[in-house]
């Protein structure tokens, strides 16, 4: 399920970067093609359904991350104690195998 979804999301990325290219910034793009009056589909239509596509695409993308974070396998130290790796890290850093160091004598050995 988490793979479809990654690749659903990595799908709708690269529809919403065509439709942002699409757009010209200025107005103009695909729907400066629609210079004439007589077309059907005009100038502020074009524009208004790739503004709306832009927004739908940008919130599916955030659903479908949202869900992918959720849904997806949990990996960490809480779930994977039982690891060999873990389970080495645990042996080396016990406070018996660290060595200790020599204390400072209390005696002043510097008297003449």
């Amino acid at each position: 399920m988490v793979t479809f979804l990654v690749i659903l999301g990595i799908l709708l990325c690269i529809l919403l970067v065509l439709v942002i290219l699409i757009q010209n910034p200025k107005g103009g793009g695909l729907s400066s093609g629609f210079s004439s009056s007589n077309n059907i589909i005009g100038v502020q239509r074009t524009g208004d359904f790739l503004e709306k596509g832009t927004w739908g695409l940008a919130i599916a993308i955030m659903v479908i991350a949202i869900l992918v974070n959720v849904g997806g396998p949990k990996t960490g130290a809480a779930v994977n104690k039982d690891s060999k790796i873990q389970e080495q890290i645990d042996k080396t850093a016990a406070p018996s195998a660290l060595p200790t160091m020599p204390q400072p004598s209390t005696t002043d050995t510097t008297k003449k």
